[in-house]
């Protein structure tokens, strides 16, 4: 029993070492996810454990299994009024936003590199979009709670941009190994049928699982199947939705998050006991995935091009990120620390990884020099920005105040709580403010027309010397304002 016992012991003590130790770097804001890479770098080839792995098509199954649950995971756990709330720039992030992140991050990589030009965009494709898993786990152990316009453009546009990092990393991959010209209509046609095949079965067929999934567990609830059983049925049914879509062409990662996305809200009652469940599932996988893609990394191999590919990673962080975000969210009236911030937490994890395997699948030349250069990406992202995340968000000022924390809430809240019904007039006399035109409009629906857009808690909106704050809302309506005056 030895070929069971030996790998079966060395597996789990590696995973309970690991997230033992992660529970530790936690409190001292390292990401969780970082202790299982560094574990698999320990434990491979040039670490303390010696052991070769160079299964890539292994690594790259595993890394993919993986990422469907997470997304899964992450899709039941998105409110539809969250989804409302972040969905525009969420979906300008996770395309226009992904393919400015490619063509700069391209740039770095002819520049620092030395790449030509079809490898490069093929590096800033692989780089170009953030991680859900990385996103998801450090959201919600940064020990901050985020306004929800915020959290739900971060959240969504991590769980829908992989299609379009798949799609591009695939596109480079198909012109890099063309035998005809880029100026072909042929080759053209391909590639948009493609993206049309990618989305639209993708798209199709995650709608279309989840409703007939959710009217399922609709009719199971009933039936004495507990929580665990029943996350199993959606763990499963899930991966049958990401393989399916898959074999036909389409994107299994829009396929699957979808899914998620349309069970939890339509068969809530069923999905609530479900989740505890689900969420071992996923740091199950996040586990084995970080842990399996660091045994594929070898540090030696490194060395060479530890510096160009640094500079391709603070490239990204610092330039190419904020530009894209800056970009996108322009026209929809984010405040400058919003921005900002959704700037920082542009996390990349495993999905640059397991698209790096693409490549060296595919037999390219310089795919080893990609594989490495992203994992450097994804080493420096989790350092600097997954442990920040807490700090950023607070010196930024877009974390909401605890609510036992009263100096916090008054900080954040202002000093005085308002009535959003009382007239506009009136207030401004008092406080000496300079009246709107509309002095009889009713203080909270002057404040959402002044916004823009759908109000959320910790808008603020400026009246001469005061600030105006929104502190609740019910039913997307403000129930409760605060009152900030200058000193």
């Amino acid at each position: 029993m030895d070929f069971v016992n030996l790998p079966l012991f060395a597996v789990s003590a590696l995973v309970f070492a690991s997230v033992l130790t992660g529970l530790f770097s936690a409190r001292i804001g390292f990401s969780f996810l970082l202790v299982f890479l560094l574990a698999g770098l320990l434990a491979g080839e040039d670490g303390i454990g010696g052991y070769r792995f160079d299964d890539f098509r292994l690594g790259f199954w595993v890394g993919n299994v993986a990422l469907a649950i997470i997304l899964l995971d992450g899709g039941l756990r998105t409110a539809f009024t969250t989804f409302r709330t972040g969905l525009k720039p969420a979906f300008l992030l996770a395309t226009v936003g992904v393919v400015v992140c490619t063509l700069l991050t391209a740039l770095a990589g002819v520049l620092f590199v030395g790449l030509d030009w079809p490898t490069a965009l093929l590096l800033g494709a692989i780089v170009g979009s953030t991680d859900a898993a990385a996103v998801f786990a450090l959201l919600t152990r940064s020990g901050v709670s985020l306004n929800e316009r915020v959290a739900a453009t971060l959240e969504i546009e991590s769980g829908v941009n992989d299609p379009m990092a798949v799609y591009l990393t695939l596109t480079f991959i198909t012109l890099a190994t063309a035998t005809t010209t880029l100026g072909s209509g042929s080759m053209w046609t391909t590639l948009a049928w493609s993206f049309l095949q990618q989305f639209g079965w993708g798209t199709l067929l995650g709608l279309g699982s989840g409703f007939a999934m959710a009217a399922l567990l609709n009719r199971l609830a009933g039936k004495d199947a507990g929580g665990g059983i029943l996350a199993l049925l959606l763990c499963t049914g899930g991966l049958a939705v990401f393989a399916s879509t898959g074999l036909i062409g389409g994107s299994g990662f829009l396929a699957v998050y979808l899914f998620g996305l349309i069970v939890a809200n339509r068969a809530s009652a069923a999905v609530t006991p479900t989740l505890a469940a689900m969420d071992g599932y996923a740091w199950l996988a996040q586990a084995g995935m970080f842990l399996l893609l660091g045994l594929l990394v070898t540090p030696s191999s490194l060395l060479p091009t530890l510096l160009p590919a640094l500079a391709v990673a603070l490239s990204l962080m610092f330039i190419a990120r904020p530009v894209a975000v800056w970009l996108c969210l322009a026209p929809l009236r984010f405040t400058a620390r919003e921005t900002w911030f959704i700037s920082w937490v542009g996390l990349r994890g495993a999905v640059p990884i397991v698209l790096a395997l693409f490549p060296l699948l595919a037999g390219l030349p310089q795919a080893h020099l990609l594989f490495n250069v992203a994992f450097v990406v994804v080493l420096v992202s989790l350092l600097l920005q997954g442990s920040t995340i807490g700090a950023v968000a607070r010196r930024l000022g877009v974390a909401l105040p605890d609510p036992g924390d009263e100096k916090q809430v008054r900080a954040v809240f202002g000093d005085f709580a308002l009535d959003p019904a009382m007239p506009v007039g009136p207030l401004c006399a008092f406080y000496g403010l300079p009246a709107p035109p509309e002095i009889s409009q009713a203080l909270g629906d002057w404040m959402a027309g002044e916004l823009g857009r759908p109000p959320i808690a910790g808008d603020r909106v400026r009246l001469g010397s005061a600030t105006l704050i929104v502190r609740k809302l019910i039913a997307g309506r403000i129930s409760s304002l605060g009152l900030s005056l200058d000193e």
